[in-house]
C-alpha cells in the first residue's frame, strides 16, 4: 500500500505537469502530419503514416521519461517533501519503486492514447493496420520502462539536467550497440575492439524493441520474438530499479 500511495502520488503530479502536454501535442501533431509526408510517395502513404507514427510514440515517450523521471527524486529534495515521506515507517526502496510504477502508469496512459490517435486517423484515411502495429506500439512501451528505470536511477546521483543529458545519450547509443561488434579489420586484436565488444554485452540493445518497419509493412511478428524482448526488458529494467534503490539508499538525505 504505500509503495501504490507513491505511485498514485506521483501520477497525480506528473499529470499536472505542463512538458508533458506540450510533448503530447507535438507526438500528435506529428501523427497528424504524417499524411503529407505521404503524399510524397505514390501508394505508399498508410505505410509512411505507420512508421512515423510509431517514430512519434517513441520519440516523444521518450522525452516524457526523461524530463519527467531524471526530475522524480530531485524534486523531492528540493521541496524537502522527502523527509516527510521518509519519516514515516517506508523503507527507500519502496519509495523510489513508487516512483517509477508512477511514471509508469503516465507513459501506459500517453503511450496507450497515441497509439490509438494513430489507429483512428489511419481508419480514417482508408488504412488496415496489423497486428505488428499493436505489438510494435507494446515493445516500444516496454523500451519507455527501461529508459524510465535509467532516468531513475540517475535521479537519485545526479542532478535533473546531467541525468537528461546521460539518459538521451544512453537512447542514442542503445540503438546503436551493433557497430560495437561490426567493426573493421583494423580493429582485430586491439584492446578498442575488446572494450568495445563488452560494451556491446552491458548496454542495453534498444534496437530489439524495434519493429516499426515490420508494422508497417504489415510482416507478422513472431509470438516467440514479442515474447524474447519483453523478458529482455523486464531484466534489463529489474536491474536499474535494483541499482536505484541501491544508490538512494547511501544517499545523504
Amino acid at each position: 500500500m504505500r509503495i501504490w500511495a507513491v505511485a498514485h502520488n506521483t501520477f497525480r503530479e506528473a499529470v499536472r505537469d505542463r512538458v508533458l502536454y506540450v510533448l503530447v501535442f507535438f507526438a500528435a501533431a506529428s501523427i497528424f502530419g504524417s499524411k503529407a509526408l505521404g503524399w510524397i510517395s505514390i501508394g505508399q502513404d498508410i505505410k509512411i503514416m505507420v512508421d512515423i507514427s510509431l517514430a512519434a510514440i517513441s520519440v516523444f515517450g521518450v522525452l516524457i521519461a526523461i524530463f519527467v523521471g531524471t526530475n522524480l527524486v530531485h524534486k523531492e529534495i528540493d521541496k524537502r517533501t522527502i523527509y516527510t515521506i521518509l519519516c514515516r515507517p517506508m523503507a527507500r526502496y519502496e519509495f523510489v519503486l513508487g516512483k517509477c510504477l508512477g511514471l509508469a502508469g503516465l507513459l501506459a496512459v500517453v503511450v496507450f492514447v497515441m497509439t490509438a490517435i494513430a489507429a483512428v486517423y489511419v481508419f480514417l484515411l482508408g488504412g488496415r493496420l496489423t497486428s505488428s502495429f499493436y505489438l510494435a506500439a507494446l515493445l516500444i512501451y516496454w523500451k519507455l520502462l527501461l529508459i524510465t528505470a535509467l532516468a531513475v536511477l540517475l535521479s537519485a546521483l545526479t542532478a535533473p539536467i546531467l541525468g537528461a543529458i546521460i539518459v538521451f545519450a544512453a537512447y542514442v547509443v542503445g540503438h546503436a550497440t551493433n557497430i560495437f561488434i561490426n567493426l573493421p579489420p583494423q580493429f582485430d586484436g586491439t584492446v578498442s575492439k575488446q572494450v568495445l565488444q563488452a560494451l556491446y554485452y552491458v548496454l542495453p540493445n534498444l534496437s530489439h524493441f524495434d519493429i516499426a518497419s515490420e508494422a508497417a509493412n504489415g510482416v507478422a511478428i513472431a509470438p516467440s520474438y514479442v515474447v524474447w524482448a519483453l523478458a529482455y526488458g523486464t531484466v534489463y529494467t529489474a536491474m536499474l530499479l535494483t541499482l536505484a534503490a541501491l544508490a538512494f539508499e547511501d544517499k545523504d538525505v
